[in-house]
């Protein structure tokens, strides 16, 4: 597992909620979490993203052992995976929008990078 965070929970019931998180992330596209959290989601993200590059059975295997809904790797496989084919990691976001009310908690949105952006941002830079 790429982080060392604990996250306040059990290992089991914190690597269930990561599995839960990432899902998520990869159905929607975007979520509204805890920093710590979106760094720790952001981790895992990437790295399904990088194994659903290569589309082989065992691929699809490893992923599938994670991510907890079989549509949700059919969608990663098929249009997630592809778009950042040509990409070496970056493929999330977070954007911090401050505390939460009831314990003040650092809130952050963790979203999916579109190609589109990163392209804007290159352009931007020179």
């Amino acid at each position: 597992m790429p982080g060392t965070r604990k996250l306040g929970r059990a290992s089991d019931h914190r690597k269930s909620m990561l599995r839960g998180l990432v899902t998520y992330l990869l159905e929607t596209g975007k979520i509204e979490t805890t920093v710590t959290r979106a760094k720790e989601v952001r981790a895992m993200a990437e790295k399904m993203i990088t194994i659903a590059k290569e589309p082989s059975l065992a691929a699809k295997r490893q992923v599938l052992a994670y991510v907890t809904k079989e549509d949700v790797v059919k969608k990663l496989f098929d249009e997630i995976a592809p778009k950042y084919a040509d990409v070496n990691g970056g493929y999330t976001r977070i954007i911090k929008t401050g505390p939460r009310r009831g314990d003040a908690a650092e809130m952050c949105i963790i979203e999916l990078v579109g190609n589109e952006a990163q392209k804007e941002d290159k352009k931007s830079k020179k």
